[in-house]
C-alpha cells in the first residue's frame, strides 16, 4: 500500500475559501509630502512665499503616485495650504490624502475593498488570511468583515489549518 494514498487534504475538502487582504494592495509608489519644509523656521506658513512655491514647484514628479500630505512640525497650518497642494497634485497623483503613510495605506485599502464584487463569496465559508508579505492595516480587516458578514455563511481569520471564528450565519 502506498503511503500517499492515505494522506487526505482535509483543508482542500473543507470548502473553505481563503481571501488574502494583500490582494487589495494597490501597486504604485507612495510619497509623503511634509509641508514643514515650506514653513518659515518650521513654525509659520508665509502665504506669499508658499503660493510662490506652489506656483513654481514641479508637480509632474508625482505623476502616478499615491501622496499623503502631512506636517511633522509642531505648527498650525491652515487648511487652505493643504487644499492648494491637493489642487496642484490632483492632475498628476493617483490619490492624495491628508495624513501620514499609515493613513494613506488605510485609505488605499478601504477604497480597493469598497470596489470588490462580494457576490462571488455569497454563502461561502471564508477565511481571511492573517499574515503575508505585505503589511495589511487593521482597518482593511474591519472593512472586509463589514462587507462580507451580510453575505457569507461563515467568516474566519487566520489560515485554513488554524482559524479564529468571527461570524457564523444562523440557519
Amino acid at each position: 500500500m502506498n503511503i500517499q494514498e492515505n494522506i487526505v487534504n482535509k483543508v482542500a475538502q473543507s470548502g473553505l475559501v481563503t481571501l488574502d487582504p494583500a490582494a487589495f494592495y494597490p501597486e504604485g509608489d507612495r510619497v509623503v509630502y511634509d509641508i514643514k519644509d515650506n514653513l518659515f523656521m518650521e513654525l509659520i506658513l508665509k502665504e506669499k512665499d508658499f503660493r510662490e512655491f506652489v506656483k513654481e514647484h514641479d508637480w509632474t514628479q508625482y505623476q502616478g503616485k499615491y501622496v499623503a500630505l502631512t506636517c511633522t512640525a509642531d505648527a498650525i497650518v491652515p487648511a487652505w495650504a493643504y487644499m492648494l497642494l491637493a489642487n496642484r497634485l490632483a492632475p498628476y497623483a493617483r490619490e492624495v490624502v491628508f495624513g501620514d503613510a499609515d493613513v494613506l495605506e488605510t485609505v488605499l485599502f478601504v477604497k480597493s475593498i469598497a470596489s470588490m464584487d462580494v457576490e462571488q463569496y455569497r454563502d461561502q465559508r471564508i477565511v481571511i488570511k492573517g499574515c503575508g508579505d505585505i503589511p495589511v492595516p487593521v482597518s482593511a480587516y474591519v472593512e472586509l468583515t463589514k462587507k462580507l458578514t451580510p453575505i457569507v455563511k461563515s467568516l474566519m481569520f487566520g489560515e485554513p489549518c488554524s482559524t479564529v471564528p468571527i461570524y457564523k450565519k444562523r440557519d
